[in-house]
Formats: C-alpha cells, structure tokens, sequence
C-alpha cells in the first residue's frame, strides 16, 4: 500500500542527509499517516482511511462530509 494521504494527496519528499563533513546521501521525508475511521452519517456507515496529521486537521476545520467529497472531487480516494 502506498503511503499517500488519502483526503490531502500528500506523499513522500526526497532530499539529502547531510553529515557533520558536509556529504550528502539521499533520503526520503515520509508523510505521518495515521489509519483512522470516520463515520459518514449521509451513507451511513464507517470508512477506514490512511490520513496524514494535516488531513485531521482539515476534518476538524470542515467536518468528514466536506471533506470526502473534495476529495472524491479531486481523485485521491474512491
């Protein structure tokens, strides 16, 4: 399973560890998925989702409704 936010489309960024001598190797900056579900009380049943930290947040802002349909708008989840 990929690691992409299914409300935010957020994915993994790549950029260079750098060490004390100044050499840089490449690594990769995760997004911080959370597994959670959420109850969608127009359809009537619960929805597990991998969300990041920030799509909580937006859940919170506009509420789970407003925010899977935006989704589903933009082609991030079903």
């Amino acid at each position: 399973m990929s690691r992409i936010c299914a409300l935010t489309g957020k994915k993994a960024l790549v950029g260079n560890r750098v060490s004390h001598a100044h050499n840089k190797t490449k690594r990769r900056f995760e997004v911080n998925l959370i597994k959670k579900r959420f109850y969608l009380p127009e359809e009537g049943r619960w929805i597990r989702i991998r969300v990041s930290a920030q799509g909580l947040r937006i859940v919170d802002k506009l509420g789970i409704t407003e925010t899977v349909k935006r989704a589903r708008d933009k082609g991030y989840m079903k």
